[in-house]
C-alpha cells in the first residue's frame, strides 16, 4: 500500500500487498491422502468382508430414507453439483477472486479427468479382486468404475479453500458428505470408491493449491499499528523491509528478530522516536518451520525436540527464551512484547540490542572461548540451542552473543546440552581448524567435559548448514574424536562408543533388515507340512533331547568364548545370550558369520578395544575350527572310514592355497598395490597378530577355549544322534558324530543363511550313503535342524533384545 501522510492520528506506513504464500501443510495433507486412497485399497482387497459389513450396516441404518431410491440418483448427484459449483463460484467472483475462480474450475475439470484415467488403468490390469473391491454399482464396470463426482468436486472446494476463511465452501463440503452418504445408502456407490475418489480429489487439489499459494490472511500494516496498542505500543512510523535481501530457500531468517523462520520484519517508530523492530509470523510461513521440527523429532530418539504447532506457540516460547537467556545475564536480542490475531503471531523487539554478524574471517581464539562460555552459561541454566550454525555466532555490543533460540528450550537434559557443545565445537573446528577448537574448547570447559562428549560427536548432531560450509571435510568429525579420545588413556577412548540420537542409523536399519529377512526366510524356506510331519512322528523323549543338545551347545560356545575374556568382564548369562543371539543372525548370514559378527560386538560392548576384541574373537573361532578337524581326524581313525577324502574333492585344499598365493604375488608385484598393503594393511596385521599371539600364549585360557570348543562340536553331533534315535535309528554314535560333523562343516560352507538347503542336502546324502533309510535321514534331518536353526530364530530374537537392552550388543 502507499505510504499515507503523517499526521497526528494517521501513522506513516510503508508495505507491500499480502502476498499468496506456499502453505507446506498443503503437501503434507497430500501425502496424507494418497496414502489413505492406497491404504483403502489395500484394505477393500485384502479385507473384503469388513468393507461389505460397513456397507450393509449404513444401508441397514439408512433405511428410513429408501423414498429416495425412487428418485434418480443421476439427478441427486447433478443437482448436489451444481450447488456446489454455483454456490462457491458466485461467492469467490463477488470478492474479485479472478485467481482463485479459474484455477478452482481448472481442478474440477483435472479432477474429473484423472479419475477417469485412474479407472481405465485399473480396468486394464484386470485384477479381479481389485475391480470387485472398489467398483460401484452407478458407475456400471467400465472406464468410468471409479465415481468422479467425489474426485471433481473434492478437487474443486479444496483450491477454492480454506473452509475456515469460505462459509461457502464449508457448505460445499457439507453438501458433498451428505450426497456422498444418500449414495452408499441407496447403494449407487461403493464405500471403497467413495473413499479412494475423494481422496485423489483432495491430492491433486492440494498439489495445485500449494502451487499457486493460498492468499495470506494476517496482519498487514494497519492492522499491525491497530493491534500494537495492545501492548502499550502506539506506532508512528512502520516500514516493511526488502524481503528479497533475506536468505532464498524454504527457512528464511535474518539477525533483526533472532532468526526467526519465515518472519515478516518491519521498522517502528513510536510517537516519543524510539526504534522497534517488529517481527510477523504468520500461521501459513511458519508450517514450513513446524515440518522442519517434525522431521528433527523423527531423526532423533533419546533427544527432546520442540514441537510448535501454531505461529502463537513459537513465538510465545520464543519470547520467554529471549526473557530468561537475559535474565542469565547473556547478551541477547531485546524483546519487548508478543501479541496475536487469528492467523499471525507478532514478536516485538527494541532495537537497541540488533546482532550484528561476528565475521568468522576474524575469529580467533579469544572469540572462540566467549562463544563457548557463552553457551555453557545457557546450558548451566538449562537452556539448548540445539541448532547452532556459523549464521548463530554474531556480536551484540560487542560481546559475542549466540542467537537464534527459537528452536531451543528450557529444564533441557544432559543429552541436549551435549549436543549443543558438540554442535559448537564441530563449528569452530570447521571454521578455524580442529586444533584451536579443541584448545579453546579446553580453556572454556575443561578436558573432564569435553571426554562426555567423545559419544555425541556423530554426523547427525551436526546441522546441514555446517556441513556445507566450504571448509567442512568429511575428515572432520574423525580429527574432532580423535583429538577428544586423545585427552584419555587408548584403552577408555577406544572403547567409548556412539550414543544412540539418530533413528536412522546403521543399527536399526540393520535390525529391520534382519526382521524382514528372518520372516522372508521363514515363509519361503520352511515347509510347515514336512516338519510338523518328521516331528509329528519322532519320539518326544529324544526330540526334547536333541533341543536340549542344542541349548548346551550354545554353552559350550559361551565357554569357549569366555575363556578368552578378562575375569572381571565374564558375565555367565550374558555371554550365554550372546551365544543365543547368533541364532537370530543365521537367517540372514551365512553359517560362522552372524556368530563371528555377534562376538566382536559384543566384546567391544564388554570395554575391549577393536584389535582386541577382533583377536579374541578370531581365536574363539580358530580353536572352534581346530577342535573340530582334530576330531575329524581322531575320528575317522576310530571308525575306518575314508569319507574325508571321499566327500572333499581331490587337490581342492592344494588349489586353494595356490590361489591366496598367487593373489598375493600380484599384490606385491604391483607398485600402488605394494605401497598399500605395506602401509596401511601391514601395520593392522601386525597389530592383530601381536594380539592373537598374547591371548594364545595363556595356557590356562587356551585350555579353557579348547574344553568349550569340544562340548559345542560334541553336543551338535550328538543332537543329530538323538534325531535318529526319535526315528527308531540306532547307530554307532562316534561314527555318526564323525559324519554329522564332515556333512554338517561341508554343508555350512556354503554363503547361504545359516546354510539353508546345503546342510540339509548334505546331511540327507551323507547319512544316506551310510545305509540310514533315505525317508529316516530326511526326518531326522528336518528334526534337527527345528532344534538347531528354526526354534534358534526366536529365542536369538529375545536374547538380541536382552542384550541390545543392556547396552551389550
Amino acid at each position: 500500500m502507499p505510504p499515507q501522510a503523517a499526521t497526528a492520528q494517521a501513522p506513516v506506513i510503508e508495505d507491500v500487498p499480502p502476498e499468496r504464500t506456499h502453505n507446506f501443510n498443503d503437501l503434507l495433507h497430500a501425502a496424507g491422502a494418497l496414502l489413505l486412497a492406497i491404504g483403502m485399497s489395500f484394505f477393500a482387497v485384502y479385507l473384503r468382508g469388513i468393507t461389505n459389513g460397513v456397507e450393509y450396516d449404513a444401508r441397514s441404518a439408512g433405511r428410513a430414507v429408501n423414498w429416495l431410491t425412487d428418485m434418480p440418483a443421476s439427478m441427486l448427484q447433478q443437482l448436489a453439483s451444481l450447488i456446489i459449483v454455483i454456490g462457491v463460484l458466485v461467492h469467490l467472483l463477488v470478492n474479485r477472486e479472478w485467481l482463485q475462480s479459474a484455477v478452482s474450475v481448472v481442478a474440477l475439470f483435472l479432477g474429473y479427468a484423472v479419475i477417469l484415467t485412474l479407472s481405465t488403468v485399473v480396468v486394464r490390469l484386470g485384477v479381479p479382486a481389485l475391480l470387485m473391491a472398489i467398483r460401484s454399482p452407478g458407475e456400471g464396470a467400465g472406464a468410468a468404475m471409479l465415481p468422479d463426482f467425489y474426485a471433481g468436486l473434492g478437487a474443486f472446494l479444496t483450491v477454492a479453500g480454506p473452509r475456515r476463511s469460505r462459509t461457502s465452501v464449508k457448505w460445499g463440503w457439507n453438501v458433498l458428505f451428505v450426497a456422498a452418504a444418500v449414495f452408499v445408502v441407496i447403494s449407487w456407490h461403493s464405500v471403497s470408491g467413495v473413499i479412494v475418489s475423494f481422496a485423489v480429489g483432495r491430492v491433486i487439489g492440494l498439489v495445485i493449491r500449494f502451487a499457486i499459494g493460498t492468499r495470506n490472511q494476517g496482519l498487514w500494516g494497519e492492522q499491525i499499528v491497530q493491534a500494537a496498542r495492545g501492548i502499550g505500543l502506539k506506532i508512528a512510523e512502520l516500514r516493511r523491509h526488502d524481503a528479497s535481501k533475506g536468505d532464498s530457500g524454504v527457512l528464511r531468517m535474518a539477525l533483526e528478530d533472532d532468526l526467526t523462520e519465515n518472519s515478516r520484519i518491519y521498522d517502528a517508530t513510536d510517537a516519543d522516536g524510539r526504534s522497534y523492530i517488529v517481527s510477523v509470523l504468520d500461521g501459513q510461513s511458519h508450517a514450513a518451520g513446524y515440518l522442519n521440527q517434525l522431521w528433527q523429532g523423527l531423526r532423533f530418539t533419546g533427544v527432546s525436540m520442540r514441537h510448535d504447532r501454531s505461529a502463537s506457540d513459537a513465538n510465545h516460547h520464543h519470547y520467554a527464551m529471549l526473557l530468561g537467556l537475559r535474565a542469565c545475564g547473556l547478551p541477547t536480542p531485546s524483546p519487548y512484547g508478543v501479541f496475536d490475531s487469528e492467523e499471525s503471531s507478532v514478536l516485538v523487539f527494541n532495537a537497541t540490542d540488533v546482532p550484528e554478524p561476528f565475521g568468522t574471517a576474524t575469529l580467533d581464539e579469544e572469540g572462540m572461548v566467549a562463544f563457548m562460555r557463552y553457551l555453557q552459561r545457557a546450558n548451566d541454566r538449562g537452556y539448548t540451542h540445539r541448532r547452532i550454525t556459523a549464521d548463530t555466532l554474531t556480536r551484540i555490543g560487542g560481546k559475542c552473543a549466540i542467537v537464534g533460540w527459537q528452536n531451543g528450550d528450557y529444564a533441557s537434559s544432559a543429552t541436549n546440552a551435549a549436543i549443543d557443545k558438540v554442535q559448537l565445537l564441530v563449528l569452530l573446528g570447521a571454521l578455524a581448524g580442529t586444533d584451536k577448537a579443541l584448545a579453546a574448547a579446553r580453556r572454556a570447559w575443561g578436558d573432564e567435559a569435553l571426554v562426555t562428549l567423545t559419544p555425541f560427536v556423530q554426523k547427525v548432531a551436526i546441522p546441514s548448514a555446517t556441513r556445507t560450509l566450504p571448509s567442512w571435510n568429511k575428515q572432520l568429525l574423525g580429527q574432532v574424536r580423535d583429538g577428544l579420545n586423545a585427552l584419555v588413556d587408548d584403552e577408555e577412548g577406544e572403547s567409548s562408543e556412539p550414543v544412540q540420537i539418530a533413528r536412522f542409523n546403521f543399527k536399526s536399519f540393520f535390525s529391520i533388515t534382519l526382521a524382514i529377512i528372518a520372516a522372508a526366510v521363514i515363509f519361503t524356506q520352511l515347509r510347515p507340512n514336512e516338519v510338523i510331519g518328521a516331528v509329528s512322528h519322532a519320539k518326544i523323549g529324544w526330540a526334547l533331547a536333541c533341543l536340549a543338545c542344542s541349548l548346551i551347545a550354545w554353552g559350550g560356545s559361551a565357554i569357549s568364548l569366555g575363556a578368552f575374556m578378562d575375569r572381571d568382564r565374564r558375565h555367565p548369562f550374558s555371554l550365554y545370550c550372546s551365544q543365543a543371539a547368533s541364532g537370530f543372525t543365521a537367517v540372514s548370514m551365512p553359517a560362522g558369520v552372524g556368530p563371528a559378527f555377534v562376538n566382536l560386538q559384543f566384546l567391544r560392548k564388554s570395554g575391549y578395544r577393536n584389535t582386541t576384541a577382533t583377536a579374541i574373537m578370531s581365536v574363539t573361532w580358530a580353536v572352534q575350527g581346530l577342535v573340530t578337524v582334530v576330531l575329524l581326524l581322531l575320528m575317522a581313525l576310530f571308525t575306518g572310514r575314508n569319507m574325508l577324502s571321499d566327500m572333499v574333492p581331490t587337490n581342492t585344499l592344494i588349489i586353494v592355497i595356490g590361489a591366496v598365493v598367487l593373489a598375493l604375488c600380484v599384490c606385491m608385484a604391483i607398485t600402488p598395490l605394494r605401497r598399500l598393503v605395506i602401509d596401511k594393511y601391514l601395520p593392522i596385521l601386525r597389530s592383530y597378530a601381536h594380539q592373537l599371539v598374547e591371548v594364545m600364549s595363556q595356557p590356562s585360557k587356551l585350555a579353557g577355549g579348547i574344553v568349550g570348543s569340544m562340548i559345542l562340536a560334541l553336543s551338535t553331533g550328538l543332537g543329530f544322534w538323538t534325531a535318529l534315535m526319535a526315528f527308531g535309528r540306532p547307530s554307532n554314535l562316534i561314527e555318526t558324530v564323525f559324519v554329522f560333523l564332515l556333512a554338517n562343516t561341508l554343508g555350512s560352507a556354503m554363503p547361504t543363511p545359516g546354510g539353508l538347503g546345503a546342510v540339509e542336502a548334505a546331511l540327507t546324502f551323507a547319512f544316506t550313503s551310510t545305509g540310514v533309510p533315505p525317508a529316516i535321514a530326511l526326518s531326522a534331518t528336518l528334526l534337527y535342524r527345528v532344534g538347531f536353526y528354526w526354534l534358534r530364530i526366536p529365542i536369538g530374537a529375545v536374547a538380541m533384545k536382552w542384550l541390545d537392552h543392556h547396552h551389550l550388543l
